[in-house]
């Protein structure tokens, strides 16, 4: 036999698999790399001692203002700023968290740093913070990702971004024995949004005690007068449940939100699992907590409820 020929002949099946393996990897259907991915904020967007995270956490949702919500809780929009600026404004939401059981949170927020298309889920088996690791539902992830060809799993995405894991410490805090679905959006248009909801809504189907999570934070780098008028805009269309609305806004500049995408793709979903009402609990931006009122960032907390 052609020596040539015989390599070839025991090569194959090692080729076979490697190309196997980079497309389940391209599909995000692989283990997830190194299994639980570290903190990146510990220390510095909150405390890095676990004493001191859960004493402020504490503090926070002691002076968030209860708010009397009836109905079914389906989703939060929450900001993703370092506590000391929009921790207060994020206690208004997680503060309800006490109140009721859940056993997994859908997060999605925007990707900041990695440019891609579509939508990125993490499939690393959990998240480390200084009070424990987050354990990824990964089979749920992987329903999902399954479910269209513009989400997948980024690797280099998840790494180094922050809107997802400086939720962490206040969902361990409110929250006992749940899992988390981690993703990120590269696109924030519509159809990514209207695509990432319908997804959503078709494998969450009647899944009990399973709540989704928007992270955003609201207008960057205006003046304080400025940032307000851009920020009211934007809570009109949460207010009145309003996603398309809310997309048309951004596009046309007269309100702004890095996470706009998340929070429409939530609504949506929210809407399509009988979310009909939404309540404000709180805003505020950083010159609230500063005194700078020369360059703010604005934050939002809101609950998505169904009354059916």
């Amino acid at each position: 036999m052609n020596k040539n020929y015989l390599l070839s002949f025991l090569l194959m099946p090692l080729l076979i698999l490697s190309f196997e393996g980079n497309l389940y990897q391209a599909r995000g259907e692989d283990e997830g790399g190194e299994s639980v991915r570290k903190s990146i904020l510990s220390g510095t967007w909150y405390p890095g001692n676990r004493d001191a995270l859960i004493k402020g956490i504490e503090d926070y949702l002691s002076k968030a203002e209860p708010v009397s919500l009836e109905g079914d809780l389906k989703a939060i929009i929450v900001p993703h700023a370092g506590y000391i600026y929009s921790g207060q404004v994020a206690a208004y939401a997680y503060r309800f968290l006490r109140k009721r059981s859940f056993d997994r949170v859908i997060m999605i927020g925007p990707s900041h740093r990695v440019g891609f298309e579509g939508v990125s889920i993490n499939l690393q088996s959990g998240y480390k913070t200084p009070l424990g690791i987050v354990p990824v539902d990964r089979a749920l992830a992987r329903k999902i990702i399954n479910a269209s060809s513009q989400i997948r799993w980024q690797p280099q995405a998840h790494a180094r971004e922050h809107s997802l894991e400086i939720q962490l410490p206040f969902l361990q805090t409110v929250l006992k024995n749940f899992q988390i679905v981690p993703i990120l959006m590269g696109q924030q248009d519509f159809r990514t949004c209207s695509e990432l909801a319908i997804c959503l809504a078709q494998v969450m189907g009647n899944m009990d005690r399973t709540l989704l999570l928007a992270s955003s934070d609201l207008s960057h780098f205006h003046s304080y007068k400025r940032a307000r008028e851009l920020d009211m805009k934007a809570i009109q269309h949460v207010r009145e449940f309003d996603p398309k609305g809310f997309a048309d806004s951004l596009s046309s500049g007269t309100c702004e939100a890095c996470g706009g995408g998340p929070v429409i793709a939530v609504m949506l979903a929210a809407q399509k699992l009988g979310a009909n009402r939404s309540v404000i609990l709180n805003y505020a931006n950083s010159g609230d907590v500063t005194g700078d009122h020369s360059r703010v960032v604005g934050y939002l907390s809101a609950a998505l409820i169904s009354d059916k």
